[in-house]
């Protein structure tokens, strides 16, 4: 009988957590270079999802302290992190503006957005997908409840988000959509549920609708993080824990070293700066038109998919180049 692969205990006790950590080096990371001059975002219309904590709130008050009128959107309102939101709004003078958005919801979406595009005189200058979820377990053990809701929010909620804003944009000639994917868009670490399988969905249809876009005004940028500790993976925890409570006990057995960690707290992330986003989505927004790129990677140090995005591209232009497909794939591409 072949001897089956043998893999300690140590390295698949991987829970929520390590897509924080799996690719951040140790010690003390370099962080983004706060000292160089700020981009100016006076007169732009921002809307984020996502926005009660992580990189969604530090955008939303970055963007504004940079002169952004910030349509910053949450689920389970009222809530306190809204209330404190509205409450830095009001004692800094930021423009900022509360909305209720839950992504999976196709009411709260259109509701939502309609409110924004009103408030922002008919038209939304970016759309900042950025609310996600994550769990932790492997495939077998994703029952059709937690695969339903991870692509819902993390790809569907992103759909619903650019349809509906999408047309103003179009009418207006000009946009951007920046869509938050990471790391494990490109590449996949075992045991971490459906969270890699919904970040490669969008980073196809991030690229797809830029090609789309690109002779309309609109531009899309795929931002990638690294590690960053964020309450995603808090979150994830009790999602995680949910789906062991319900999973069978032999099919949980079938796994051990996967299912072992499933809701438990893995505080991963590392020492990054999570502010390290924000300041890479503003210093986007602030480029020229045409010259924005379709992809960040963003970590201080790891960024194992970077030689991804490269050959993907050369692929992509070896594909369709030539083709009629060239020009939009050629916008888009060389940059």
């Amino acid at each position: 009988m072949p001897n089956k692969l043998e893999i300690s205990r140590r390295h698949l006790m991987m829970g929520a957590g390590i897509a924080a950590t799996v690719f951040a080096a140790g010690g003390v990371h370099a962080r983004a270079d706060e000292n160089s001059a700020a981009p100016d975002l006076t007169g732009k219309s921002i809307l984020i999802t996502g926005c009660s904590s992580g990189f969604g709130r530090l955008g939303a008050e970055h963007y504004a302290r940079l002169g952004a009128k910030v349509f910053a959107t949450m689920r389970n309102l009222p809530r306190p992190e809204a209330d404190e939101l509205k409450a830095l709004a009001a004692s800094d003078d930021l423009d900022i503006t509360v909305i209720e958005i839950d992504v999976t919801s196709d009411a709260q979406v259109e509701a939502g957005v309609a409110e924004a595009l009103a408030a922002a005189g008919g038209a939304i200058d970016v759309l900042v997908n950025n609310a996600g979820i994550a769990l932790s377990g492997p495939i077998e053990v994703q029952d059709m409840e937690a695969t339903r809701l991870i692509f819902d929010t993390n790809v569907f909620g992103a759909q619903r988000m650019i349809r509906a804003v999408l047309p103003a944009m179009r009418a207006a000639g000009a946009g951007q959509v920046f869509n938050v994917t990471s790391q494990l868009g490109r590449l996949i670490v075992p045991g971490l549920a459906q969270y890699s399988p919904t970040k490669f969905a969008l980073e196809a249809l991030s690229e797809q609708l830029a090609y789309e876009t690109v002779t309309q005004g609109i531009e899309v940028t795929i931002v990638q993080p690294g590690g960053y500790p964020t309450k995603i993976w808090e979150n994830s925890v009790a999602l995680s824990a949910a789906l062991k409570a319900r999973t069978p006990e032999e099919l949980l057995a079938a796994y051990p070293q996967m299912t072992a960690s499933m809701g438990v707290a893995s505080g991963g992330g590392g020492d990054t700066d999570p502010m390290d986003v924000p300041r890479a989505i503003a210093e986007i927004i602030a480029m020229p038109a045409g010259e924005r790129p379709l992809r960040r990677p963003v970590h201080p140090v790891a960024r194992p998919q970077e030689p991804i995005n490269e050959v993907s591209a050369q692929q992509q232009l070896a594909m369709l180049g030539g083709s009629p497909y060239g020009p939009l794939v050629k916008a888009v591409l060389t940059r």
